[in-house]
């Protein structure tokens, strides 16, 4: 069996492509300097291992002999994980976006040798079909217009990347900014709002948790019903819908109809921890249990199946998956998750099995009418079409009595689904994508009181300061997979894990977690700040293969990292008292002044520090044992409330290091006392729970 270069690498993805005929190198010098020797365009070709559209090229095109000659032939073949090379993939899917009107995965790029893209694309199938070129044709086209049409080719791939570094440009400017961007963000979401179905926009529909984060924040600055409501009535959808793994918890990428029914059954770390904030947050707001529910739903999920042994949690797990063990190289989209009613009524006895079939809308023959190519025949999703009690009047039964016939047939479903063959797990653990894991789990276990979600924090933080953190430089890398930490740190990962560290700390108080923050903090202006004209740049400088340097600031399915920058900053000076992090949080904001102005609902996690940042924000400090009952008791009416534009701190000796007014906050005749403060200016502290109640009315 063939075996190329990629069999040496610890991506998931590449290591997909090992056995394929095509001879590809990874992203790096050694394809480079082969294709100036040789004189020859590389064909850049990225996307990641739970890519649907990427294994379907794959099977189609780079397994294919006749093809793999044609790309060996004329080209030089090098394939990119962009969830390890994010600085890599944004660059050219900035180039495809900007020459095609739109973007995606596979990314197929040709590259001169100097690395200028000069033409690109997405997914292409062999031969000419689907309105799409075929992939034959386009590498024939290409080819002979290297040989004749070279100066051409090379010219326009000159003047795009003008373009685009100039399209691409962010300084400083002195747009002023107020509470009327607030407003403007929130008018604009209201206007792309889904009222029958929640959401924004139409299909296909994606989760947005930033989009939340900043509507529920405006709930809590203005009293603005609608900001809530839109936030609430998305999550109860989303929760309902075949989006929401019904039997396994954690939630699909998207949803390929407008109503969360049919997604894209592929799940991501990153949608599992930002959703899980979401409904959190939701629970807090609410008080309602069934947000509490789906947060438990998501984080177990996450620790019974997507959690390393040593605590790191791994990316993702595939939408496709073996239909039957007997032909494991046979795969269909969702095949692990769907249902027919024989396999149902197989498992359950009655009534149990009509009442789930009732609730979960099942069907004889299925229940997928949006079916485009055929894959869910005779297949049903789960959903939540009624509610237990429509479930419990259509049989004539007690709400309860359902209640714990579905609770129990659930678990037995579960039990029977997990001797499927399961989709395939990346399990490549990512920096970033930990970072807001962490930030998941130590909401949690703040709001929920399970010391599970507290420990899974815990020890991802640890593992990630051993594995993955360099105390002598302090740098941080990105990848870890298969025993080896490798690839520098980019500018989100040093945001998303310095972000858990200071939730984290405000979880457990324990010191050293706010000190590893203080220091990634450091590094992080240190290498990617733009000291010339503000903001912070996405990679670390030096690094040549990069035709450009960008500050990303869009709040897309991630939070972008000067997003998250901006509201460490803030976040840290509250903590720490240092007004230069204040400073360099208005700096940050400044220099997206005119996009957070003009396009508001493109940056709505920078909209959330922007509302810290323009707000009376509270530190609340404990001063008492860490662990002493009253201190806890305190904590628990802190933690009970949305409060999201506030600090927690504990009074002891490691603060004071950093921030010395704390030395003067005392327990009160020995009992636990907290210290209600805006800009270090105290109330009178309390120590029973009702006066620290009123005191954050």
């Amino acid at each position: 069996m063939h075996v190329n270069r990629l069999a040496h690498e610890k991506s998931p993805y590449l290591l997909q492509h090992v056995h394929n005929p095509v001879d590809w190198y990874p992203w790096g010098e050694e394809a480079f300097e082969k294709a100036r020797r040789e004189d020859k365009p590389i064909f850049l070709s990225a996307g990641y291992s739970t890519c649907h559209w990427c294994h379907v090229m794959e099977r189609e095109s780079f397994e294919d002999a006749q093809l793999a000659e044609l790309l060996n032939r004329h080209f030089v073949p090098v394939k990119l994980d962009r969830e390890e090379r994010p600085d890599v993939d944004r660059i050219y899917m900035l180039f495809v976006q900007a020459t095609t009107g739109s973007g995606g995965w596979p990314m197929s790029v040709w590259l001169t040798p100097d690395l200028k893209p000069f033409f690109g694309g997405t997914y292409f199938p062999p031969d000419n079909r689907y309105g799409r070129p075929g992939f034959r044709h386009i590498l024939e086209r290409i080819a002979e217009a290297w040989t004749h049409e070279r100066d051409r080719l090379v010219r326009s791939g000159q003047e795009i990347l003008g373009e685009l570094e100039r399209h691409t440009a962010i300084a400083s400017n002195s747009t002023h900014l107020d509470q009327f961007v607030l407003e403007t963000g929130f008018f604009q979401f209201r206007r792309s709002f889904d009222p029958k179905y929640g959401g924004f926009g139409g299909a296909p529909k994606f989760p947005r948790p930033s989009a939340y984060s900043f509507l529920l924040r405006e709930y809590a600055r203005t009293g603005n019903r609608e900001a809530l409501e839109m936030v609430l009535q998305t999550l109860r959808a989303m929760a309902r819908g075949g989006m929401n793994d019904q039997l396994g918890g954690g939630f699909h990428r998207y949803s390929v109809d407008e109503r969360w029914f049919v997604p894209h059954f592929e799940k991501m770390l990153y949608d599992q921890a930002q959703l899980a904030v979401s409904y959190l947050e939701a629970f807090q707001i609410t008080g309602e249990e069934s947000y509490a529910a789906v947060a438990r739903s998501v984080l177990d999920y996450v620790l019974r199946d997507m959690t390393h042994p040593e605590g790191g949690f791994y990316s993702a797990e595939d939408a496709d998956s073996v239909i039957d063990a007997a032909e494991p190289d046979v795969k269909r989209e969702g095949a692990f998750y769907l249902w027919t009613r024989t396999e149902i009524e197989s498992q359950l006895v009655r009534p149990a099995a009509e009442w789930l079939c009732h609730y979960y809308g099942v069907g004889d023959g299925g229940n997928v009418r949006e079916d485009p190519h055929g894959e869910f025949a005779g297949k049903n999703i789960l959903y939540e079409a009624h509610i237990v009690e429509e479930t419990a009047a259509w049989f004539g039964v007690s709400p309860g009595e359902v209640r714990e016939a579905l609770a129990a047939a659930r678990q037995t479903l579960l039990a029977f689904r997990s001797g499927r063959p399961r989709p395939h797990l990346d399990d490549k653990i990512l920096t970033g994508w930990n970072g807001l894991m962490i930030t998941a789990f130590a909401l949690a276990t703040q709001v929920l009181g399970d010391p599970r979600y507290l420990e899974a924090a815990r020890r991802s933080a640890n593992f990630m300061l051993a594995t993955m953190y360099n105390p002598e430089t302090r740098m941080l890398l990105r990848r870890y997979r298969d025993g080896a930490a490798a690839i520098p740190g980019f500018l989100d990962d040093y945001a998303f894990f310095t972000q858990a560290l200071l939730d984290l700390y405000e979880a457990d108080f324990d010191v050293r977690w706010l000190e590893a923050a203080l220091r990634l903090m450091t590094k992080t202006t240190e290498l990617f700040a733009d000291q010339k004209d503000g903001g912070f740049f996405s990679t670390a400088e030096g690094d040549a293969s990069l035709v450009l340097r960008l500050k990303d600031d869009y709040d897309g399915a991630e939070p972008s990292g000067n997003s998250v920058v901006a509201m460490n900053l803030l976040r840290l000076a509250q903590m720490t008292g240092n007004e230069e992090f204040h400073r360099a949080a208005e700096r940050t904001l400044g220099v997206f002044a005119s996009h957070l102005k003009t396009a508001p609902t493109a940056l709505p996690q920078m909209l959330v520090s922007l509302g810290f940042a323009l707000s009376k924000s509270k530190q609340i400090i404990l001063a008492g044992e860490r662990d002493a009952p009253d201190t806890h008791a305190l904590l628990r009416v802190v933690r009970r409330r949305f409060l999201p534009n506030k600090i927690v701190l504990l009074a002891d000796s490691g603060v004071s290091r950093f921030l010395p007014v704390v030395n003067s906050m005392t327990p009160i005749s020995g009992r636990a006392a907290a210290y209600v403060c805006e800009d270090y200016t105290c109330k009178l502290p309390v120590t029973s729970e009702d006066e620290l109640a009123a005191l954050l009315e």
